[in-house]
């Protein structure tokens, strides 16, 4: 059993739609994104942020600051120059090159209209825009760090790299609205922009994340054989597609440093405590209705509830876990992007549920 694809959302909306199965492969080649832009950043951040011996005085502030250490007063002219170029290259590059990709896989073969709209704000129980949020903030976190590797002040490369999530997702839409298949979402503009307000917020704020964003997953499978192959059709089988397009399966936190919050405290600097929002029993964008494409005839499974689910767990900062080793620092700092497993206490359809551990 296989699903047709429906154009009508208005008909029946639970369908894969054109933009659904677009909004998978986005998420695929987004995460690629997000882990090539993560390597150099950190590679780059350990090797030479603190070589102080090997630079002038007078590139430095007498304030004993931490922020003295940082390469925005420990390079010169020279130094900053070469590497901004090398962080703009690296950004053009990925950022260019992926949306040439996105184009000539996605909308070559769909005729381009004028500029429209697609209200997608209902699909999902809202799942794919808190994803959107998730990688915006991300993208602007990983963004920031290269920028201020590259000498630029801690204010300049907040904005640079926090709002380059946006910038970026907001020419995915563009791509979108000028498209017959799809149209732009006011939805998903609302989750980007939250998304980078929230990493933007906080670093021009408190100079840290004291409150992180983070994705964790966990496979789901079914007794019922329909529901099974309903999810390979949408979603697929192996993990790692799942991961990436499963709603079903996916967590996201926001995850608070204690510490942070209670400074002086006796508590442990990489704890954390996170909230986490998903939602479950989704076999559609809007309704569990689809069509086989065997028989052509509707499959109606209104009788499974689509419901939120609501968890409260404990979670770990992994940057703020000490270590003098390059390698384990880029492993810690990607980690941070990611809820790690711990027990969870999940609030649904009025009743709470205890998780020996929450994947």
């Amino acid at each position: 059993m296989k699903p047709a694809p429906v154009q009508n959302p208005s008909s029946l909306a639970s369908l894969p739609t054109a933009k659904q199965r677009a909004r998978s492969r986005f998420c695929s080649l987004f995460s690629i994104l997000i882990i090539f832009f993560f390597l150099p950043v950190n590679s780059f951040s350990q090797t030479d942020s603190l070589k102080i011996d090997s630079v002038s005085k007078k590139t430095r502030t007498p304030s004993s600051d931490i922020r003295d250490l940082s390469p925005y007063y420990t390079l010169t002219p020279e130094q900053k120059r070469k590497r901004q170029w090398l962080v703009g290259g690296i950004n053009v590059i990925g950022y260019g090159g992926s949306l040439i990709i996105f184009s000539n896989t996605w909308y070559k073969d769909y005729p381009k209209t004028s500029f429209h709209t697609f209200d997608d704000s209902k699909e999902w129980l809202q799942m794919d825009k808190v994803g959107h949020g998730w990688a915006a903030y991300n993208t602007g976190r990983l963004s920031t760090a290269m920028w201020k590797w590259a000498g630029l002040s801690h204010k300049k490369a907040t904005w640079i790299g926090g709002l380059s999530g946006t910038v970026y997702l907001t020419v995915i839409e563009l791509l979108d609205a000028h498209s017959a298949k799809w149209g732009w979402s006011w939805s998903d503009m609302a989750a980007n922009i939250l998304g980078s307000g929230l990493f933007i917020s906080q670093q021009l704020g408190w100079e840290e994340q004291r409150i992180q964003f983070k994705f964790s997953f966990h496979y789901k499978s079914y007794s019922d054989p329909m529901l099974n192959e309903r999810s390979d059709d949408l979603f697929g089988s192996s993990h790692i597609e799942r991961m990436l397009k499963d709603y079903n399966g996916q967590t996201y936190w926001l995850s608070a440093n204690l510490r942070s919050f209670f400074q002086g405290s006796n508590i442990p600097a990489w704890l954390n405590v996170a909230i986490g929002y998903g939602a479950d029993s989704m076999f559609g964008g809007f309704q569990n209705i689809w069509i086989d494409e065997d028989t052509g005839l509707p499959v109606n499974r209104t009788d499974i509830k689509r419901f939120r689910q609501w968890f409260l767990a404990p979670d770990i900062n992994f940057s703020k876990i000490k270590t003098n080793k390059k390698g384990v620092k880029v492993l810690l700092g990607f980690l941070d992007a990611f809820k790690f497993p711990t027990p969870s206490l999940e609030l649904s359809n009025g009743k709470l549920k205890v998780h020996a551990i929450h994947f």
